[in-house]
C-alpha cells in the first residue's frame, strides 16, 4: 500500500513539473512575442499615454471677389487652454484670467478643477490679451496660435459668403459649401506628461504647425455688388416690400456678378440677426414667377414650331379649358395681335394656349431641358428644384395653361435667371456659379460646374430675344428702357398662394431681361415680394433694372449706340 502510494506521488509531480515546464514555455513564448514582434506596437502605446497631443488649427483660406479683392480672410489669433494637474493655485489663476479674457471667473475655476487632460478656456483670442497672459506666467496655463475671420471691406454679400464658427467651420453659405477646401489641414503642438498629467522638463517636445486652406475667388465683382445692394435696398423701401433681391448674371457664362438680399445682415455681427435674413433667398427659396415665364413659354413654342413671327391671336379676355375661364389681366381683351404684341401686352390667354398646343408631353419636355423642377448644380448649399409636375391623367389641362403664364409651378430665382440667359446667348444654358477659380500652393483650377448646352436652336432664341425687346421697347416694360442699349426683358406680376388659395393683395413683382439685346453682357433679375401700393411689375420694377442696367453696362465696358449716352 506504501509502495502504491509513493509511486502515485512520483506521479503527481511528473505531471505537475510537466504542467510548468508547458506554462513556462508557452509564458515565454508569449513574452518573447510581446517584447519582439509586437515591440514597436507597445512602445507607440506607451507613448501616446505619455504624450499630450493639442491641436492646431491651419489657416482658413481667403475668399476674393473676381478681380482679387479680399471679402473675407483669416488672421493669426490665440486660442488659451489649460492643463489642470499643473494648476498650483485654481482660484488665483481663475481670478487672473477671468480680468485678462473678460470671463466669469467661476466659468475659469470650474474648468481648472475637471479631471481632463486638456481644457480649452477660449478662442480667437487678441494679441494683447495673449500678451497678458503670457507676461502673468501662471503654471498650467499655455497659448497656441488659431486664426479668426476679417473682413477688410465690411459686409459684402453676406448672404453668398455666409460665415464660420468658433472652431474655425463654415456654417452657412459658401464657407459652408466650400468648408474642406477652405478650412485647410491642422497641425498639433506635444508635450511629454508624466502619469498625473504634469508636463516633463525633459520631456519629448514637439509643433506641428497646421497647412494653410485653398482661396476661392468668386465671380462676384464688389462693384457691382455694391451697386446691387443699394438698388435692392431702395426698391424694398420704396415700395414697402417685405423682401427683395436682385441678382446679375455674365448671361454668356452663368457666372453670378452680383447677389443682393434686403433685409440684411451684418456678417461681423452674424448672431444678432434672425436666421431669415441670412437666407440667400436666389438658391434656397421658389416662388411662382408670373409673367417673367411667358419667355419661358414663348422660347419652347418657337424651338417647337408652334409659334412663331407670323404667329397671330385674338384675344377676347379670356381662353376657355376644361370648362374654366382663363383669363386676362384686362378684362376686356386686347383683342387681334400678333405674337410680338402677345409679349408686349403680356397677354395669359395666348401663353395659356402656346401651353395647350405644345400639349403636356412636350411642353414638360421642353421645360426639364430648361433645368425646371431640377437642382440646376449651382455651388451653394441648400438648393431647391422647384415644383413642376409631370404629365398624368391627375393633372388637369388647366393646369398647363397655367404654367404657359408663370403660375402652377414653381422655380428659384437662379433658375430664372439661367432660363433668360440661355435666351440671351443664343439658345446655350449655362448653370449660374460663384466661385471662377480654386487656388492652392500647387496651382488653381475651376469649380466643378456642369457644363453648357444647347437646350433649344439659335433662331428659336433670335425670335424669343427680338420679342423680349419689343416688351421693353414698345410695351409693358417700357420703363427698363436705358438710352444707348437695347434692353431685352419682361414685367411679372404673381399672386402669392395663401392656404391653397391666390392672394388678392399679396403679390411678387419682378422683372428678368438682359442688355444689350445682340451681344448681351448682362442679365438682371428683380424680385419683389409683398410690395405695398402699386405692384405691377412694369411700375415698379422695370425702373430698377434701367437704373442698374445704367450703371452696370459702362462699367463692363460696353460703350453705348453712338447717337445717345447712358443716364442714370
Amino acid at each position: 500500500m506504501g509502495k502504491v502510494s509513493e509511486r502515485l506521488i512520483q506521479r503527481r509531480i511528473l505531471v505537475l513539473l510537466f504542467v510548468m515546464l508547458v506554462g513556462s514555455f508557452f509564458l515565454g513564448f508569449r513574452l518573447g512575442f510581446l517584447q519582439l514582434w509586437n515591440n514597436a506596437f507597445f512602445q507607440t502605446k506607451a507613448l501616446e499615454q505619455r504624450i499630450q497631443k493639442i491641436p492646431v488649427e491651419g489657416l482658413r483660406g481667403g475668399i476674393f471677389d473676381r478681380n482679387g479683392l479680399p471679402l473675407a480672410l483669416s488672421i493669426s489669433a490665440h486660442t488659451v487652454y489649460a492643463i489642470p494637474a499643473e494648476i498650483e493655485d485654481a482660484a488665483g489663476t481663475a481670478k487672473v484670467l477671468a480680468a485678462i479674457l473678460d470671463l466669469e471667473e467661476d466659468f475659469i475655476f470650474q474648468r481648472l478643477n475637471k479631471r481632463s487632460a486638456t481644457e480649452w478656456l477660449k478662442k480667437k483670442v487678441g494679441d494683447e490679451e495673449a500678451a497678458q497672459i503670457l507676461a502673468a506666467d501662471l503654471p498650467g496655463i499655455g497659448i497656441i496660435p488659431t486664426s479668426t475671420r476679417i473682413y477688410p471691406y465690411g459686409s459684402v454679400a453676406p448672404q453668398v459668403l455666409g460665415f464660420v464658427g468658433i472652431d474655425n467651420q463654415g456654417l452657412e453659405g459658401l464657407e459652408l459649401y466650400y468648408d474642406d477646401f477652405l478650412r485647410g489641414t491642422p497641425g498639433q503642438t506635444v508635450f511629454e506628461r508624466d502619469a498625473h498629467g504634469r508636463a516633463l522638463e525633459d520631456g519629448v517636445r514637439g509643433y506641428l504647425p497646421g497647412k494653410k486652406g485653398g482661396d476661392l475667388h468668386l465671380t462676384i465683382d464688389i462693384f457691382l455688388q455694391r451697386i446691387a445692394e443699394a438698388e435692392v435696398r431702395r426698391a424694398t423701401q420704396e415700395t414697402g416690400s417685405r423682401l427683395g433681391l436682385i441678382l446679375i448674371t455674365d448671361p454668356k457664362t452663368g457666372e453670378i456678378l452680383a447677389n443682393a438680399v434686403y433685409p440684411t445682415f451684418d456678417i461681423e455681427n452674424f448672431a444678432a440677426y434672425p436666421a431669415s435674413t441670412r437666407k440667400n433667398i436666389a438658391v434656397t427659396d421658389t416662388y411662382e414667377p408670373g409673367s417673367t415665364f411667358k419667355a419661358v413659354t414663348a422660347a419652347i413654342a418657337v424651338n417647337e414650331g408652334v409659334a412663331s413671327l407670323n404667329s397671330g391671336f385674338f384675344d377676347p379676355g379670356y381662353i376657355r379649358v376644361s370648362g374654366w375661364n382663363v383669363r386676362c389681366w384686362n378684362r376686356g381683351g386686347h383683342g387681334s395681335q400678333s405674337f410680338a404684341e402677345t409679349m408686349q401686352n403680356s397677354c395669359n390667354p395666348y401663353y395659356a394656349k402656346l401651353a395647350l398646343d405644345l400639349g403636356p408631353e412636350r411642353f414638360y419636355t421642353g421645360l426639364t431641358q430648361f433645368n425646371l423642377g431640377h437642382k440646376t448644380g449651382i455651388d451653394f448649399p441648400g438648393e431647391m428644384g422647384g415644383t413642376l409636375r409631370s404629365p398624368s391623367p391627375n393633372v388637369p389641362l388647366v393646369t398647363w395653361a397655367n404654367i404657359g403664364f408663370g403660375q402652377g409651378l414653381t422655380l428659384t430665382p437662379v433658375q430664372l435667371i439661367a432660363s433668360f440667359g440661355a435666351i440671351a446667348n443664343q439658345g446655350i444654358y449655362s448653370v449660374p456659379h460663384y466661385v471662377k477659380e480654386m487656388v492652392t500652393e500647387e496651382g488653381s483650377f475651376p469649380p466643378d460646374i456642369p457644363e453648357s448646352r444647347q437646350i433649344i436652336g439659335e433662331n428659336a432664341a433670335d425670335i424669343t430675344a427680338y420679342v423680349l425687346r419689343s416688351a421693353v421697347e414698345v410695351g409693358s416694360g417700357k420703363r427698363a428702357e436705358v438710352p444707348g442699349y437695347d434692353v431685352a426683358g419682361k414685367t411679372g406680376t404673381a399672386q402669392l398662394v395663401e392656404n391653397g388659395r391666390y392672394s388678392h393683395s399679396k403679390m411678387v413683382t419682378s422683372f428678368a431681361g438682359f442688355a444689350p439685346k445682340d451681344d448681351p453682357q448682362m442679365a438682371a433679375l428683380l424680385v419683389l415680394w409683398e410690395p405695398q401700393g402699386a405692384f405691377y411689375g412694369g411700375i415698379i420694377a422695370s425702373p430698377v433694372f434701367a437704373r442698374l442696367a445704367a450703371e452696370v453696362l459702362p462699367y463692363l465696358g460696353v460703350e453705348p449706340k453712338s447717337g445717345t449716352r447712358s443716364t442714370t
